[in-house]
């Protein structure tokens, strides 16, 4: 059977699972949950990393060199012209050419702002960024980002850290049904329920943070994620039954008859 991959870019993954790794509570706890998640894509801050030392950063020193993508996002940006350049300094550090467009005009909702999204977006593209933009589950921004050359479209399901779950289950599965590009759930899922039912609805991967690190047991919880991925991942590829108004019997009355 021909690998289920997930292609972002130049690159074919394994994993559908894009993990963060801030708000653990400790170095030894983040590495047991990016083990257990068995993810090949770690995100982070990059506000929270120490530019001028990249290799010794706290974050990514336990990290094993070359084993993982890093995707740095630019969350603290206000403006495109603050996330173009976090980028740019990520970029000149040495640290990847992934880069997580996260734009937030509000601190209270950390809604992302969709015009200053397209904007950085565009301009980070043209820059030869690999580039995946956080944005909300609006079918026409999703649209306008895809066509504006970002490698994956990050639609949210609910507000980064409420663990809400899906709130708009037709604008994802809309969303989807017009992409040519990768759709990975960002933000707002809390549960194995909701990453299955995002899978399900055919997005390509789920990028999750706080559900892991702020679960009781982390590592358990990544575990519980990467196979909900796995079992809604399957379940889509298999065409679930039509939903029908009324019961159907599985054996026709006419087995139930005496003869």
């Amino acid at each position: 059977m021909k690998p289920d991959l997930l292609r972002i870019g130049d690159y074919e993954l394994r994993s559908r699972f894009l993990i963060g790794t801030g708000l653990f509570p400790n170095p030894y706890v983040q590495m047991e949950a990016i083990k257990a998640s068995e993810a090949e894509v770690l995100t982070f801050a990059i506000r929270r990393i120490n530019l001028e030392s990249s290799a010794d950063d706290s974050i990514l020193q336990h990290v094993e060199e070359g084993k993982h993508i890093f995707l740095p996002n630019t969350s603290g940006a206000s403006t495109a012209d603050e996330a173009v350049r976090i980028a740019r300094l990520a970029r000149a550090s040495g640290l990847s050419d992934w880069i997580k467009v996260e734009i937030s005009a509000n601190e209270r909702t950390l809604m992302p702002d969709p015009i200053e999204t397209l904007k950085a977006t565009e301009i980070l593209v043209k820059e030869g960024f690999t580039v995946l933009p956080y944005t909300s589950d609006d079918p026409v921004i999703c649209k306008r980002l895809e066509e504006a050359g970002a490698a994956a479209v990050m639609p949210g399901a609910a507000p980064i850290g409420t663990g809400l779950g899906i709130l708009n289950a037709y604008n994802l599965g809309l969303i989807v049904e017009e992409a040519h590009v990768p759709i990975i759930v960002d933000a707002g899922l809390g549960s194995a329920s909701d990453v299955a039912q995002a899978m399900e609805l055919g997005v390509s991967g789920v990028l999750m943070n706080t559900p892991v690190a702020k679960a009781r047991d982390p590592v358990m919880m990544a575990t519980a994620m990467k196979l909900a991925i796995q079992a809604g991942r399957q379940s889509y590829l298999a065409g679930r039954i039509a939903r029908k108004q009324y019961a159907s019997a599985s054996s026709g009355f006419d087995e139930f008859i005496l003869k």
